[in-house]
């Protein structure tokens, strides 16, 4: 692997706060072996720690040291010249106090990046909408491969949780509005804090409709609002107000008990289009239990008896773990 691939690696990885056995230790191994000077690894700690995005929107302390003693680890098992900067790093995280709150940065294909605010624990508060689950990230990713999906288009995201997948839509794919929405009141208080650390103005909840004009041009920055929205209450009428051209949710299926609601939802926004034509509909999770996700595609053909919501799955070449539907009403029935 070359230096400037291997610092990259350790950089995504670094500012997503990715897992530290993903990271390439074993090829920074290897460097090192053939090296006895300290740069690569002052390039790495300059792309991670010292990195501009994570001194504004730091890591968890507790995440940053452990990086940290791994790489001294390796600094002193490769005998290579000394590096200050590494244990002046260390030292100062062993200062710092934890906090609940933590951030990952993601680097975008365009340059930009999007950074969020998370909770530290996976279940933290009574929900799991306060950190961002892998399916949020392999259907940002598909986004990003297919722009054309969502440039000057509405589009309402259900369950929307820490806000990665959206933020990376809008600052990606140019939409003409972009929902967010998520039924926990805490979620969405830091869902919208995310919203606005990457630069994008929240409008005023309203009930006027989001795109009350057709337009064809592409704007540079979406429309954005964050709503309250639980599927069990949410009438035909009140979701009639966001006319979205496509609806996106990722790993919303984590419990059983919620696949009757997120169908009942995309009924309830397929009839209330019927007149200019139901919304795309773009599912993603990971598939965690075989059960769940066979449920969820009983259901769906159960539905399509009387109104058809269920058409495809498509499988994304490169995931593994992850099952994508388009669910495009009017349907066959299978």
């Amino acid at each position: 692997m070359a230096s400037a691939a291997l610092i990259e690696g350790f950089e995504r990885r670094f500012l997503a706060a990715r897992p530290l056995p993903s990271f390439p230790w074993r090829s920074l191994e290897e460097k090192l072996k053939n090296s006895l000077d300290s740069e690569l690894l002052l390039n790495i700690l300059q792309k991670t720690v010292l990195h501009p995005l994570c001194v504004k929107h730091p890591p968890s302390v507790k995440y940053t040291r452990c990086f940290l003693s791994e790489l001294i680890k390796k600094h002193e098992a490769a005998h290579t010249e000394p590096l200050d900067e590494l244990y002046e790093a260390l030292a100062e995280i062993l200062s710092a106090e934890e906090s609940t709150q933590c951030h990952r940065s993601y680097l975008l294909p365009s340059g930009n990046s999007v950074s969020l605010s998370e909770s530290t624990a996976i279940i933290s508060q009574g929900t799991t909408g306060l950190v961002t689950w892998e399916a949020a990230l392999y259907l940002a990713e598909w986004a990003i491969e297919n722009p054309a999906t969502f440039t000057n288009r509405t589009v309402l995201e259900l369950g929307s949780g820490a806000g990665f997948t959206g933020l990376a839509i809008c600052k990606m794919c140019s939409p003409k509005a972009y929902l967010f929405s998520d039924c926990h009141s805490q979620v969405l208080q830091q869902l919208k804090g995310n919203i606005l650390l990457n630069g994008f103005l929240l409008e005023p909840d309203s009930t006027a409709p989001l795109q009350p004009s057709v337009s064809t041009l592409v704007s540079p920055k979406p429309t954005v609002m964050a709503v309250q929205l639980d599927w069990d209450l949410v009438t035909t009428e009140q979701l009639s107000v966001f006319q979205p051209d496509v609806v996106i949710a990722a790993d919303v299926l984590y419990d059983p008990e919620i696949i009757l609601s997120l169908i009942g939802v995309l009924q309830k926004l397929s009839a209330c289009q019927a007149h200019q034509g139901s919304p795309e509909v773009y599912i993603a999770f990971t598939i965690r239990n075989p059960d769940t996700y066979q449920m969820f595609k009983t259901e769906l053909r159960l539905e399509n008896s009387e109104k058809s919501i269920y058409k495809r799955e498509t499988k994304v070449e490169g995931l593994t773990h992850c099952a994508y539907w388009t669910l495009l009403p009017p349907l066959i029935r299978q």
